[in-house]
């Protein structure tokens, strides 16, 4: 029996009804990725079984409303111990308090306990955008990287729409035949469901346009847009594999990936003097904040941009 399955076992089916119960509703109203659902689950049967070691006995619903400070501490210092690293027991400490707020409000509890205990603190990876030349000479590169001329014109259009629109490599894979050709701008639908229009620049219009007089597949408007050499969808591992070459024949850092080309759009973009909130706007973040540390833009030049852009500056 795996290790999911032995920790899923001390759960009692109340908790395991209610766990699902709550996945649910994050599906359906708030448009939750599948891989999302699936780490929210995996870290909350990992807390809920350490909780039923913890006391001895399977937790019902009356016991988690009972959990101490105390049993927190216990938790976490478990996790640690285990070789859970600070940033990861920070994403497994948002999830059970996000579960907790639902489940207090729903069966009428003080979730205090849990909600007061504090993440490990941890350096955040500050994105690593490519300089503007190295980001369009990975383009040029990709598309070096196979001897099939529609492959090669199919991955310069994928990693120019990655860089020319900020698309994640999720959203450009994701596009059907019927996007084709690529009109003025993109209605894109990210995370959570979120929509956005991305304005779509003349080169990765002409980029997909090259790569679709190549294809021996015929564009088909509810197949996807792009496709693997049999006809599939295009793997997200086929792009991170040919960016993968491009930077080992350029010499750049592993962290020249395929999502680097979406941080370097909008660090390109505000160096330029883009307005922060239309690039957030164009990233499809909820918070500003999160747009801001996506773009590695030093405070001089940002407090440039506001000097000049404040109407009382």
């Amino acid at each position: 029996m795996s290790a999911s399955a032995e920790q899923t076992l001390l759960v009692s089916p109340a908790c395991r009804d209610a766990l699902q119960l709550w996945l649910q509703g994050l599906s359906a109203l708030e448009g939750a990725a599948a891989n999302t659902l699936s780490a929210y689950q995996s870290d909350l049967i990992g807390f809920l079984a350490f909780m039923s070691e913890h006391s001895g006995a399977r937790q019902g619903l009356g016991a988690l409303a009972q959990i101490s400070t105390s049993d927190m501490r216990s938790w976490m210092a478990r996790e640690r111990n285990a070789g859970t690293g600070a940033r990861s027991l920070a994403r497994k400490l948002s999830a059970v308090k996000t579960f907790y707020r639902w489940l207090a409000a729903r069966e009428g509890f003080e979730p205090t306990a849990v909600l007061a205990a504090r993440a490990p603190k941890f350096q955040k990876k500050l994105p690593r955008p490519l300089a503007v030349d190295a980001a369009r000479a990975v383009i040029e590169t990709v598309e070096l990287q196979s001897s099939r001329d529609w492959v090669a014109a199919r991955d310069g259009a994928v990693v120019t729409l990655l860089y020319g629109c900020g698309l994640r490599i999720s959203e450009a894979l994701g596009l059907m035949g019927r996007a084709a050709p690529l009109p003025a701008s993109l209605r894109i639908i990210g995370k959570g469901g979120k929509e956005r229009l991305v304005p779509v620049i003349d080169a990765a219009r002409s980029a997909v346009d090259r790569y679709l007089q190549l294809s021996p597949h015929p564009r088909e408007n509810d197949q996807p847009l792009f496709r693997g050499v049999r006809g599939g969808a295009l793997s997200p591992r086929q792009i991170q594999g040919v960016m993968a070459q491009a930077r080992a024949q350029l010499g750049l850092p592993a962290t020249a990936t395929p999502h680097a080309l979406r941080h370097s759009f909008a660090t390109h973009l505000l160096e330029a003097g883009g307005d922060l909130r239309a690039i957030q706007e164009l990233l499809g973040h909820s918070s500003l904040s999160t747009t801001q540390a996506y773009t590695a833009v030093d405070t001089a030049h940002l407090m440039a941009v506001y000097n000049r852009s404040h109407p009382k500056a």
